[in-house]
């Protein structure tokens, strides 16, 4: 297993992970399979999505914060951060992804997150 430290600075944020994750896939000496791309986590997510367009991920933070509002008078969460935990149930704690020849089989357009719902903070990866 290989762990990533990714250090976030706002409290909304996605980060491209993709290069990070293809490194590891490397130093793991991963050819051929799968590897599991693994937040231990409550209150962050990882997902896979476009990578080409930046509006897109802003889009997806924006409706997030839409449809999950950071204040609501119904969260009995007594560290006040329900919304990110609800964030991250929805988009979830892995992703796996197909390795052939070393690398990430990802379509062109993909890219992997992680995302940052409680931030800033250092948050952990693991990819095995």
């Amino acid at each position: 297993m290989k762990n990533i430290d990714v250090q976030t600075t706002a409290h909304g944020q996605f980060v491209n992970i993709t290069d990070r994750v293809q490194q590891a896939v490397h130093d793991l000496g991963i050819t051929d399979g799968a590897v599991t791309v693994f937040v231990p986590h409550t209150t962050c997510a990882v997902t896979i999505n476009e990578n080409e367009d930046p509006n897109v991920v802003n889009d997806i933070l924006g409706q997030l914060d839409t449809m999950v509002p950071w204040k609501n008078p119904a969260y009995k969460h007594v560290s006040g951060n329900s919304a990110a935990h609800v964030k991250a149930a929805l988009l979830g704690s892995s992703v796996s992804v197909i390795v052939a020849y070393g690398n990430l089989q990802l379509g062109m357009w993909q890219g992997i997150y992680l995302c940052e719902f409680d931030g800033p903070r250092i948050r952990h990866v693991w990819v095995q």
